[in-house]
């Protein structure tokens, strides 16, 4: 066996460590492998003449809200062609997933992100990735927690606790102060949910008849409304005057629940919700739903007005609000053809 002296060894040492360097696949390339540091972020964003690359994170496509959302962002984008190319990543309802669809993004050194929460917590570690990597993200829709102009830029959506406070002010004129109510709540932890609820609780809460009988969680989803509802109507039976649903497809749920128990959503359970989709104005005009508040899915233009002013430096309100319409048997009718 040969034998190395000292000079040998030292030798052997630095022609290790000379082929390591230079070995192919044995540098890590920053965060997730991709080379998604901050340095060659703005590196790539130094070069000119190049399409904006837009990543827009949506929680899920399950529902007609979500679909016309995630369209209308990929509308616009083709309007924008010439300066904008967008890449979209669907989390399927899963919140660890779209904070790993957010880092994903930020290791591509995306130019800006559109961000549409599933909850409001769980999300730090990829706002900081952002930041860190000089990539503003807008939050749509949906808030998370954090500060405008330090976590995120701004927010842009609807206000969700006018929504609620719509409903109810609604249902109070029209009970005459006095029901029994069921309320079926979105998305547990969601922004939205939280602020639909509040907004409905705050508008009531000077009508001491108004009672809610129950508040229980549907996700968002017809299918889960209708599940809910049918077990609440066995629980709490003619003492059910009224429902309150956080979007309209639960409400469709709920409604279908109602008339399988031989009730009369529209007449002796009056149904208000909140979204404005097709199927909610036609069940409007046929009289088995009583109103809903609009929520306008439509975010491509704004969205991206707002990311063209913030690229050209104009200041930026922290919360951009939506201007949303109030349907009921007056008007659903006329606005069925141009709702999604």
């Amino acid at each position: 066996m040969m034998r190395l002296n000292k000079a040998g060894m030292v030798f052997v040492a630095a022609l290790a460590a000379l082929v390591l360097a230079v070995a192919p696949g044995c540098r890590k390339e920053g965060a997730g492998g991709g080379g998604g540091g901050g340095g060659d972020c703005r590196a790539k964003r130094e070069q000119k003449d190049r399409k904006l690359v837009v990543g827009f994170s949506q929680m899920e496509n399950n529902g007609p809200w979500r679909i016309a959302e995630t369209a209308s962002m990929k509308d616009e984008a083709r309007k924008r062609a010439d300066r904008f190319e967008l890449l979209v990543t669907d989390a399927q309802g899963n919140v660890a997933k779209q904070v790993s669809d957010v880092e994903d993004l930020v290791s591509q050194c995306v130019d800006a992100i559109f961000l549409a929460p599933r909850e409001a917590t769980g999300f730090e570690p990829a706002l900081q990735a952002a930041k860190a990597a000089g990539i503003p993200v807008f939050l749509i829709d949906r808030e998370v927690k954090g500060t405008a102009g330090q976590d995120f830029v701004a927010f842009i959506g609807s206000d969700f606790v006018a929504e609620g406070k719509r409903a109810g002010e609604w249902l109070a004129q029209q009970t005459s102060g006095k029901a029994g109510i069921i309320e079926l709540l979105g998305t547990a932890g969601s922004s939205v949910a939280d602020d639909r609820h509040n907004g409905f609780v705050d508008a009531i809460k000077g009508h001491p008849d108004m009672k809610v009988l129950a508040s229980q969680t549907g996700n968002f989803t017809r299918a889960e409304g209708q599940r809910v509802m049918e077990n609440l109507i066995q629980a709490h039976q003619k003492n059910i005057t009224a429902v309150y649903a956080h979007n309209d497809e639960m409400a469709l749920g709920a409604i279908q629940a109602l008339k399988d128990a031989g009730r009369q959503p529209g007449k002796d359970v009056l149904v208000v919700s909140v979204d404005g989709q097709r199927t909610a104005l036609e069940a409007i005009a046929r009289g088995e739903m009583n109103a809903t508040v609009e929520c306008n899915p439509r975010f491509g233009p704004i969205a991206f007005d707002t990311l063209e002013k913030h690229l050209r430096g104009e200041r930026l309100d922290p919360k951009i609000i939506m201007t949303d319409r109030f349907f009921d048997q007056s008007n659903a009718s006329q606005f069925i053809s141009e709702a999604y």
